[in-house]
């Protein structure tokens, strides 16, 4: 669906566009004088006759729909979160903006990269194209990079950094997890567990369910390596949700390749709450209320 919109707005403001410059090269002077000639007047040069519907439309629209598109497609785009996979981080509702340059800008149309800008670090919030069904956009955190070694046993991540031959590299680390205390969420009325993860040089909340675990038989399996671990080709990368026993990440599907990468997710505009009493007379699509103190940056 985002995919067709994005060629949907750039097919729009070239056929606007097209249709300005067209009339303003070829038709626009020779209506003038055509309007000039029946009102009597020799002099053309300020001579305006009304605009063609369909000319005055395009000039009109033509201006904020390539501003649009332009926004859209290389600096900012608005998502809405659906699901409680990035909790405590991104709760339902949330509005976010993603900066599209920051990995590079795009083709809005084939998704081609044309000119390279930067890479995720870990610990990035990512959208990216849903590997299994690229029609649908996924936002997980970046805990492996490309040449990674990651491990995930006892809900906790282990990453071994790559190490390019001759070089003097980071040794093998446990993902830190401090602060442990019961959260306001929980799942299935089982309050979660919730602890502050330092990825990398920056930390962020994560929640874990007391009790339920995955097991490693669900886990994507990579030829050659454990159950529970996982080597980052070149050019993908690993990730994870902060809601850790509820998200279906790169734990069960595999690896998130740059090409699938949309941008990264930097700020929450607007968080609406949408909870409500179950004899409402109100459809659920419909906010109860606006979360003002969610608005901000995101880490």
């Amino acid at each position: 669906m985002a995919q067709m919109f994005s060629i949907f707005l750039v097919l729009l403001t070239l056929i606007t566009g097209l249709i300005w410059l067209v009339d303003s090269l070829v038709f626009a002077p020779k209506r003038r004088e055509r309007a000039a000639l029946a009102a009597g007047v020799s002099n053309i040069d300020g001579f305006e006759p009304p605009l063609p519907y369909a000319v005055d439309t395009a000039k009109q629209i033509f201006p904020i729909i390539a501003f649009v598109m332009v926004m859209r497609s290389f600096i900012y785009e608005p998502f809405q979160i659906p699901s409680g996979s990035m909790m405590p981080t991104l709760l339902v509702g949330d509005f976010i903006l993603v900066e599209k340059f920051t990995y590079g800008l795009r083709d809005p149309i084939t998704r081609t990269k044309f000119w390279d800008v930067g890479e995720p670090e870990r610990g990035d919030i990512v959208v990216f194209k849903y590997p299994p069904d690229p029609e649908l956009d996924f936002i997980k955190r970046v805990v492996g990079l490309p040449g990674d070694r990651v491990f995930y046993r006892a809900k906790q991540i282990t990453v071994v950094p790559a190490c390019p031959t001759g070089q003097d590299c980071a040794k093998p680390y446990l993902v830190e997890l401090s602060q442990q205390h019961t959260s306001e969420f929980a799942q299935n009325l089982v309050p979660l567990n919730q602890y502050t993860e330092t990825l990398g040089s920056d930390s962020h909340e994560i929640l874990q369910h007391p009790v339920l675990s995955a097991s490693a038989s669900q886990f994507y399996r990579q030829p050659g390596t454990a159950m529970d671990e996982w080597i980052v080709p070149q050019g993908e990368y690993f990730v994870l949700g902060d809601n850790r026993d509820n998200s279906r990440d790169s734990r069960f599907w595999g690896f998130v390749s740059e090409e699938h990468l949309v941008g990264k997710a930097v700020a929450i505009w607007v968080s609406f709450e949408f909870e409500r009493a179950t004899d409402s007379l109100l459809p659920q699509w419909i906010p109860s209320g606006i979360r003002f103190e969610r608005t901000g940056g995101l880490r």
